[in-house]
């Protein structure tokens, strides 16, 4: 079949249906922009090309089999299968200002192996193909036109580590950045990295208005090893050196973002301050400290308290820092950062918009 992300083969499909690329624009906005199903979308076509464009153009890559919402913010967990099974998770975050973020994984499982996150604990199960990806956009967007509501900004920081499939991120950034398909601003996209220098780099000249975020988590070489077991593959030194480049590729337009977990008694002392200071020295970074979210696997690890937090928080801005104290969602739905891939209490709801108009 025909995967409707993929233009080129589209367009070889409209030639040998002989149609006129008018009714094929109509089917693209009535999916995207519209955010109706197949069957409305495949309407939009003249009536002769209807069954055979419907039996080629394939327009979903996972199903939709569980939504969890929270009952303390706006958050909703959405669990997806593949073809062959493997269950991928993404997260709508709505915000009180009404500006609503999705949350999408480019892998199933992940194999950096990071010690605060449950999906490193599960290991790597596949790549997502771009489809596989791109899907988890649409049909949270299919579930938010119910609400009034759509993606406003989309991050890749769900299950796995953007930059080991790179090839498959970078041909979804790339569609939904298309005027003929998404039409999303790439400003408003972020791809996370537990750090991989020469990706980071291809992806911010390939992408310039696309936001890089590292996961540092800590400027403490031996702490962070511990944590992220991959960072003995790429020394601190190594990393800003590569968010230097990017500022340079992005003209120091936007900010690199660095998130920084606060651990109780790892990555929170007077000591792991300085170190993090030190690094950022020079840089054009945004600071995003995050709240650790306990997980089983960890037992050891704990949050650093909030007032605690505060004070790491305010240090920093009193150097001159850009700093954001993160207020993670979906906790209660195990959807916060560092917890997917875990079982939350899921209620069962349909996707709609079967309805065309």
């Amino acid at each position: 079949m025909i995967d409707i992300h993929d233009s080129a083969a589209v367009e070889r499909l409209r030639r040998q249906l002989q149609l006129d690329p008018h009714p094929l624009r109509r089917l693209r906005n009535a999916f995207y922009k519209r955010r109706l199903d197949r069957a409305c979308a495949v309407a939009e076509l003249p009536e002769a090309s209807r069954e055979r464009a419907a039996a080629e153009l394939r327009f979903h890559t996972l199903t939709l089999e569980r939504t969890a919402n929270s009952t303390v913010d706006g958050a909703t967990k959405l669990l997806f299968a593949a073809d062959d099974g493997v269950r991928v998770e993404s997260v709508i975050l709505r915000s009180r200002t009404g500006r609503t973020a999705l949350c999408i994984s480019s892998q199933a499982g992940c194999g950096a192996g990071c010690a605060f996150c449950a999906t490193g604990h599960s290991g790597l199960l596949r790549n997502l193909s771009s489809s596989e990806i791109l899907d988890q956009v649409v049909q949270a967007n299919r579930m938010l036109r119910d609400e009034g509501r759509r993606v406003r900004n989309i991050v890749l920081m769900g299950m796995g580590e953007p930059f080991h499939n790179e090839a498959a991120v970078g041909e979804a950034l790339a569609v939904l950045g298309r005027t003929d398909c998404f039409d999303h601003t790439l400003r408003h996209v972020a791809v996370s990295t537990v750090g991989v220098p020469a990706a980071m780099e291809r992806c911010a000249r390939r992408f310039p208005q696309v936001r890089l975020a590292l996961s540092l988590h800590s400027a403490r070489a031996a702490v962070r090893q511990q944590l992220i077991p991959t960072a003995r593959r790429c020394s601190l030194e190594e990393l800003r050196d590569a968010v230097a480049t990017v500022n340079e590729l992005q003209a120091r337009r936007q900010p690199v973002m660095v998130e920084y977990l606060l651990l109780a008694g790892w990555t929170d002392r007077p000591e792991d301050l300085d170190a993090l200071l030190a690094w950022c020295q020079g840089l054009h970074v945004h600071l995003n400290l995050i709240p650790f979210n306990a997980i089983p696997e960890a037992t050891d690890l704990h949050p650093t308290p909030r007032p605690e937090r505060e004070a790491f928080a305010n240090r920093l801005k009193a150097r001159g820092h850009r700093v954001t104290l993160r207020y993670s969602l979906g906790a209660d739905v195990t959807a916060a950062c560092g917890q997917l891939a875990r079982s939350g209490r899921s209620a069962d709801r349909p996707l709609s918009g079967t309805e065309c108009g």
